[in-house]
């Protein structure tokens, strides 16, 4: 019997919860092996989570202010790190991040070295220092910290963009698994996973999201870790290959040349794929691969230190200091999963390619490859495509496509692993997209319910109008990323990147100099965002419609090094030409950066 506050027995609540998903995971395995089909298998995971998450959200559903838009400001640090690693853990890190490093190799550990040092910067400079000043979004510290509708209206719109990007990668994602797991079109399947995501966070804004991430976290890294190790295990590398599938890698390295596989080509498939194998990484353009490495690491740790739905997330803490521990424990569970991200792409590309393993298909006769289970499974959502274009009868390298963000759903069925494994892994990609979709639709709703409608357009909206507002714009907007979502404008690592970008042009310095710098003032931080977002998104379009060159290697992936620098300068220049904010707005921002003591604004504002 539970007695007392549902904070005071979280770890009852969870651990029963991870008890009971782990006893469903067992009852699947034992129908798989008493003849119940795979689509069946696959179906009851889907729906048996998403439900799960849906009643999470019914329950912590409120009408009160605080807990909508902060979860009443008790979210216990090891909690909120949960919270927090379930929103990082996008479709871009659960589905695209294996397939991306496991199709372009060292460059795509960029995005694993930026958004983990990401973090570092939040931690620093700043998630304690939002905590203190006790705001509900990222709007509300620039509009308070600057004064004036203009800077907030800036910064929503600058984050309407950037998490309206991301949404709509996340939403992809969920398509992705929703059209292999329920054998239907993606342009459905994308239109399910909004479902999943409404039900968990329109009734209980912040409260619901924050407890149904939780439950999301549980279920997504029991499913990235299970078949990694399952893997190694059966390939002879161990129960943990984090630090010995460096032995696999010398495998692929030794088998390359004896399978004549050189550099990879890129043409594209005819729904957009790319071939499935890639050669080791080498720099030979000296040292350009290494300046795209690091740029791309920057523009993603700036980008994480700049996204609106991970820093208000910091905001639903009891403290500055349980604000600063839930940073620690949010890397310490983001680090599980991107630890584990490289061993799943090289034991995966092993098992397709290394000829002593009964499921390798480069080199074999197409036929049986074509008559392959998986390979039927994935083409019948036009998720992968097999041509034997030189008519030889046996598949290529070159006769071999499919979409990198598939590799870690797809890598169960490429294993020979039992399918509730596969079932798991879609379970676990679900969850990581909805739980990051959940946290981008809620950023937007509040932001545009309580920056534009509450503090701009009708500061007297009593609770009941502001709560009816944000969940309206919750559903409006989510049905328009679902549309976006269906057009497949672009891969999901690629719309991910595109955010990332976004937010680091138009609101990383603003934050960051709103902190530490006080001199920083309005017309500076109007500039700084105005500026920055304008050239950063004004690049991307001219290189994106090939009406320019990418600039040092400047692509679609990092053109907030263009942004960045021109916001930094627009906001010095224009602060230090225009007059210094008063000595009260001045007093506030030496506060900010004192741990200790009340926040800035009150409970209600």
């Amino acid at each position: 019997m539970i007695k007392g506050s549902f904070i005071e027995n979280l770890g009852k609540v969870y651990a029963m919860y991870t008890g009971g998903f782990l006893v469903f995971v067992a009852l699947m395995a034992i129908l798989e092996q008493m003849g119940v089909g795979a689509d069946t298998i696959g179906i009851l995971f889907v729906a048996f989570t998403v439900v799960i998450y849906a009643l999470i959200g019914w329950l912590s559903r409120t009408m009160q202010v605080d807990a909508y838009y902060v979860a009443g400001r008790e979210v216990p640090a090891v909690y909120n790190g949960m919270a927090t690693a379930a929103d990082w853990m996008s479709g871009a890190s659960f589905v695209a991040l294996a397939g991306g490093i496991y199709f372009g190799g060292y460059g795509y550990l960029g995005f694993i070295v930026g958004w983990t040092g990401g973090y570092v910067l939040v931690n620093s400079l700043m998630a304690p220092y939002l905590r203190k000043f006790g705001c509900y979004t990222v709007p509300d510290f620039i509009g308070t910290r600057y004064g004036g509708n203009v800077a907030r209206f800036c910064a929503v719109i600058i984050l309407v963009v950037a998490s309206f990007t991301y949404v709509t990668a996340q939403i992809n994602a969920s398509g992705t698994i929703a059209a292999r797991a329920l054998h239907i079109p993606f342009e459905f399947g994308v239109w399910i996973g909004l479902l999943g995501i409404l039900l968990c966070s329109m009734l209980g804004g912040m409260r619901a999201v924050t407890w149904t991430q939780v439950a999301q976290y549980i279920v997504l890294i029991i499913a990235y870790l299970a078949p990694v190790i399952w893997m190694s295990n059966k390939q002879g590398f161990g129960i943990i290959p984090h630090f010995s599938y460096g032995d696999a890698v010398a495998r692929i390295q030794e088998l390359e040349p004896l399978l004549s596989l050189g550099v990879a080509a890129t043409e594209s498939a005819p729904f957009g794929g790319v071939r499935t194998l890639i050669t080791p990484h080498n720099d030979p353009q000296g040292g350009m691969d290494s300046w795209k490495f690091v740029s791309l690491a920057f523009c993603m740790m700036a980008g994480t230190a700049s996204l609106p739905h991970i820093l208000m997330r910091y905001f639903t803490t009891p403290s500055v200091r349980a604000a600063r521990k839930s940073v620690a424990f949010s890397l310490l569970f983001i680090f599980l999963l991107y630890f584990t991200a490289p061993a799943l792409a090289t034991l995966t590309k092993l098992q397709l390619l290394d000829p002593t393993l009964p499921t390798a298909i480069i080199g074999q006769s197409f036929e049986i490859v074509k008559s392959l289970a998986w390979v039927q499974n994935w083409e019948s959502v036009n998720m992968l495509w097999l041509s034997d274009s030189n008519g030889d009868g046996i598949l290529q390298l070159n006769e071999f496509f499919m979409r990198p963000d598939i590799v870690v759903l797809a890598t169960p069925e490429i294993a020979g692993l039992p399918y509730v494994v596969s079932g798991l892994v879609a379970a676990g990609g679900l969850a990581a997209a909805m739980s990051t979709a959940d946290g981008l639709l809620l950023a937007i709703a509040n932001a545009l319910s309580h920056d534009l409608y509450y503090k701009i357009i009708d500061p007297k909206a009593d609770t009941k109008h502001r709560l009816i507002v944000a969940r309206i714009l919750l559903v409006g907007i989510g049905m328009a990323a679902a549309l976006v979502a269906s057009l497949q404008l672009t891969g999901i690592l690629g719309a991910v990147a595109w955010a990332f970008c976004f937010a680091a042009s138009g609101l990383f310095f603003p934050l960051v100099l709103g902190v530490w710098w006080k001199r920083a003032n309005t017309q500076g931080a109007i500039a700084g965002m105005i500026c920055g977002f304008v050239a950063g998104s004004a690049y991307l379009f001219l290189i994106h419609n090939k009406i320019i060159d990418p600039v040092f290697a400047i692509d679609g992936l990092r053109f907030a090094i263009i942004g960045m620098p021109v916001s930094l300068v627009a906001m010095v220049v224009v602060s230090l030409m225009t007059p210094a904010p008063d000595a009260e707005t001045q007093a506030m921002v030496d506060e900010v950066r004192i741990p200790s003591g009340e926040t800035i604004l009150g409970a209600k504002h």
